[in-house]
């Protein structure tokens, strides 16, 4: 039964917590003078509210000391952190020989693969101390991620100016191995030893939940897997991937229930108790410590019914935490817990009293608005810092909150008893593990509805404007008035977009038979067969989601064949997620089994998933209903190299017949491998998957061999490898190709006709264009990007040139006139007597002017151009240029003559453009 008088919050506290936060953020994002202004200011607030009397004597109080109080303590520690010897030196790039004490474990980096370079976690971060100075440290993982807090260490390396955001005074880029490593504290390796039990434990299980499990528990994400992580991101699941208040409050609310019966006292050692344990456990992090304070404030404010202290003891654990760690301020984790706790103590509460009013039982509307109110309360700050907003977050959590206690419970139990009975403790795991299975599920689940997450603005500006969305939304709700326009709004939208995105998306187009998915920095292109669910995977790029989210959206169940041209983690990182779920007949490789520790994954993951991997030789065809592979190379023996580039020149190329025209896929080819491949076959294609996402290594003469009419480009945005060159997009479209790229048009889809279907990556836009709509357009030869900015510049020059011997001559003119003779009335005549000057110009309008039959500005814009293009002749005169441009002379006819780029700088002939049709 409600209460008629609902329970008053005590908010004195507030105003003095939020001060000191505020202060805090000033410190550490501008400098110690604004935090001493915040601090200084709000302490000024206070005075006057005291002598005012606008607020209660208690809070005017608190806010006149804790202002000045934090504006001294926060402005302090900036300024030490600001000033501090290691800052100086880290701004001069100093290396220097430290012994430091290490505060957190390591935190590992994932690094997504690229090349022969596994992908993996090859970095960790660490926090430290070292001469009364915070430090941050980036070392190599696999001789420093089995370090743990407490222990000293000498370390050796760069020192570079923090990223600011916290007190840390310099980043040191460690070399080598930890030295003379001193023995972790006895309670630190004892955790330690209980979190590699339930490791060890949670090994009985599938990779999936195996990795999950001690996550969900401990916030251990080392055996995580990439997939997980991401699915869980886009379900607005990836708060349980953290310790958080929520797993303190599950297991000290067990422990009180459990104990209850022995008395409110007792019960309440007895949580204290388990509550000190978890913190061992998961260690003395200062994300650890604050969601022991955040879930004491839950246990005490939830569990035991006291609401009223809720605020009041929030308020003081903002206080004390950040006062303790000014850094604190500035993290998001403690903003989400504060704002995640002050969201279930003051709304879900009054949300949940008015779906009982309506008839909801109990239990059903404390699991609806708990959720609820938590997901609206943080989305901001999750947009903010993810850039996305989830859709189904609120959903995904509503389904899975009631497995979550469970599992948690379960994992801290099986950690317990695992150095005592390994056995018993993976007899808990496996009791535990359809809790986890179904986590797994919900994540996946949720992750594939089409656009459960949509684009958002990331940083400050994007939180604070889905705040004020979120805000002006809310207060729009509680007047009638409004109210109704507001909910006729939001059902239109849903009953509007829901059919668009689910019922009849927009994605895939009818009809496509050839799709290049944007996977990032990697490749990996369906082709389709006269199966509706069925088509042939080409690479399947280096992240697990993307390609997973690709094939879901093209709705493909059945992939008789995965090709994997290369062994490189950027075109093999997603086959787990290929063979998960769907039915796959072959994985096929070509001869080359480099990189090893490649060819041993895919040997793994194909014998776990019982499918057999096949090497298809040069000549091989593979046929399909409606589509037909043929394997042009590689044709050479293998050669025991794992170097990048022979790995690339040893890809598998195949040219795929579709209903849409021929495919050349050509891996990673460079410039050995095409230059094997010319005057073997006929390699010309009308759809072209351009070698090594567009590398410079390309040969123009293979890429005019293939003469395609659509490129499509792979490739990650603002990759560090320079994907794709100017000069092998230009070569392109002068040979009149359409150039598509994945980072700027997200998935590209070829349908008959020559039509493109672009769609990027959010979902939100689709557009569609015809390839080369005008034949004679695809015969002439077209400048590119960087050959039209060349001669741009030359034809400029040429005119400029030319003005200025006009204007000399007409100076010439003036200053050299014809001397006239009296009664001589013929010009001609005056000029065949020899009696004009000698010096100007004939003044019969017949005269001509000869120029010089070289340009030099033309010449200057030749050369790169000719050197970027190799032999190709498609460098125009400055004269065939401005001829296209409405200007000078007509170019002469007749088919150029190649010369070799390295032959450019000694010839000072123009080489036409040819526009005959060929």
């Amino acid at each position: 039964m409600s209460r008629k008088h609902p329970i008053t919050h005590d908010y004195r506290l507030v105003p003095a917590a939020a001060a000191v936060w505020t202060t805090a953020v000033a410190g550490l994002f501008v400098s110690w003078q604004a935090a001493a202004i915040a601090g200084l200011a709000a302490g000024a607030v206070g005075l006057i509210a005291w002598r005012r009397a606008w607020w209660t004597r208690t809070c005017a109080i608190a806010l006149l000391i804790s202002g000045p109080l934090a504006a001294a303590w926060v402005g302090g520690h900036v300024l030490r952190a600001e000033s501090h010897p290691l800052r100086l030196a880290a701004n001069e790039g100093r290396t220097t020989t430290l012994t430091v004490e290490l505060t957190t474990r390591p935190k590992g980096i994932r690094a997504a693969g690229f090349g022969g370079t596994q992908a993996g976690v090859e970095n960790v971060v660490i926090r430290a101390t070292a001469n009364g100075a915070q430090l941050v440290l980036l070392a190599p993982a696999d001789k420093w991620r089995d370090l743990l807090p407490g222990q000293k260490v000498t370390v050796k390396g760069t020192l570079a100016p923090p990223r600011g955001g916290d007190l840390a005074s310099a980043l040191l880029r460690v070399r080598g191995p930890p030295g003379d490593p001193q023995p972790p504290p006895v309670w630190q390796a004892w955790a330690d030893e209980l979190r590699g039990g339930l490791r060890q434990a949670s090994t009985v299980l599938d990779d999936e939940e195996a990795g999950l499990l001690p996550a969900l528990v401990v916030g251990d994400t080392e055996q995580m897997v990439p997939r997980i992580v991401e699915e869980f991101r886009t379900a607005g699941l990836s708060h349980l991937l953290a310790v958080s208040g929520a797993n303190l409050a599950i297991v000290c609310g067990a422990v009180y229930l459990l104990t209850r019966r022995l008395g409110p006292r007792p019960a309440a050692l007895a949580a204290l108790a388990a509550l000190v344990g978890f913190v061992v456990l998961a260690g003395p992090e200062p994300s650890v410590l604050r969601a022991a304070v955040m879930g004491a404030v839950a246990l005490v404010g939830l569990v035991l019914g006291r609401q009223r202290s809720a605020v009041p003891s929030l308020a003081t654990a903002v206080l004390v935490l950040v006062l303790h760690d000014p850094a604190l301020g500035g993290d998001p984790g403690f903003a989400l817990s504060v704002v995640a706790t002050a969201a279930l103590v003051l709304v879900a509460p009054r949300w949940a009293r008015a779906l009982k009013r309506r008839g909801v039982p109990n239990g059903l509307a404390e699991a609806i608005v708990v959720p609820m109110a938590a997901s609206l309360a943080t989305a901001p700050l999750v947009a903010g810092l993810s850039g996305q907003v989830s859709l189904v977050s609120v959903l995904a959590n509503l389904v899975a909150g009631p497995v979550v206690a469970p599992a948690t419970v379960l994992g801290v139990l099986a950690a317990a008893v695992a150095p005592l009975s390994p056995w018993a403790a993976e007899a808990i795991t496996r009791v535990a593990g359809p809790a986890v299975t179904w986590l797994i599920q919900v994540g996946r689940q949720a992750a594939s509805v089409p656009g459960a997450a949509v684009g958002w603005p990331a940083g400050w500006a994007g939180a604070i404007a889905l705040a004020a969305v979120t805000v002006a939304v809310v207060l729009l709700l509680r007047f009638k008035k409004t109210r109704t326009l507001i909910v006729a709004v939001l059902v239109g939208g849903f009953v509007v977009l829901v059919p668009m995105r689910v019922v009849a998306p927009v994605w895939p187009p009818d009809g496509w038979k050839v799709v290049s998915c944007d996977v990032g920095q990697g490749d990996a292109l369906v082709l389709a067969t006269d199966t509706a669910d069925t088509a042939v995977l080409v690479d399947t790029g280096p992240d697990p989601g993307a390609v997973d989210r690709c094939l879901k959206t093209l709705g493909i169940k059945k992939i008789p064949l995965v090709v994997l041209t290369h062994l490189h983690a950027d075109h093999i990182g997603g086959l787990d997620a290929v063979l998960t779920g769907r039915a796959v007949g072959a994985v096929a490789v070509g001869p080359l089994k480099e990189p090893a520790w490649a060819w041993r994954e895919v040997g793994q993951r194909a014998r776990a998933r019982n499918v057999r991997v096949v090497e298809p030789k040069a000549g091989e065809r593979f046929t399909l209903p409606g589509l037909e592979l043929e394997v042009l190379g590689p044709r050479r023996p293998p050669v025991a190299q794992d170097e990048n580039t022979t790995v690339n020149d040893y890809s598998l190329v195949l040219k795929a017949h579709t209903r849409a025209g021929r495919v050349l896929l050509t891996g990673d080819v460079e410039l050995a491998g095409q230059a094997a491949l010319l005057g073997e076959r006929d390699l010309n294609a009308e759809v072209l998957k351009v070698p090594h996402h567009g590398s410079r290594y390309s040969l123009p003469a293979f890429l005019k061999a293939v003469r395609p009419r659509v490129a499509l480009v792979s490739v990650g945005t603002g990759n560090r490898y320079g994907h794709p060159s100017p000069h092998v997009l230009d070569v392109l479209r002068t040979g009149g190709a359409l150039v598509l790229r994945t980072d700027k048009d997200g998935d590209l889809a070829v349908l008959p006709g020559n039509r493109i279907v672009r769609r990027r990556r959010d979902g939100l836009g689709q557009v569609v264009q015809r390839a080369l709509p005008d034949s004679r357009r695809h015969a002439r030869t077209r400048m590119g990007v960087v050959a039209d900015e060349l001669h741009g510049d030359a034809v400029a020059a040429r005119r400029a040139q030319t003005r200025f011997r006009l204007l000399h001559l007409r100076n010439a003119r003036r200053r050299h006139t014809r001397r006239h003779v009296p009664g001589d009335d013929h010009a001609r005549a005056a000029a065949d007597e020899g009696r004009d000057s000698g010096g100007g110009v004939r003044p019969h309008r017949a005269a001509r002017v000869r120029r010089r039959p070289a340009d030099r500005a033309g010449r200057v814009a030749r050369l790169p151009l000719q050197r970027a293009q190799g032999g190709s002749p498609v460098a125009a005169t400055d004269r065939g240029v401005a001829r296209e441009r409405g200007t000078g002379r007509p170019a002469r006819r007749g088919r150029p003559a190649a010369l070799p780029a390295h032959g450019l700088a000694q010839d000072g002939r123009d080489h036409l453009v040819s526009h005959r049709v060929q």
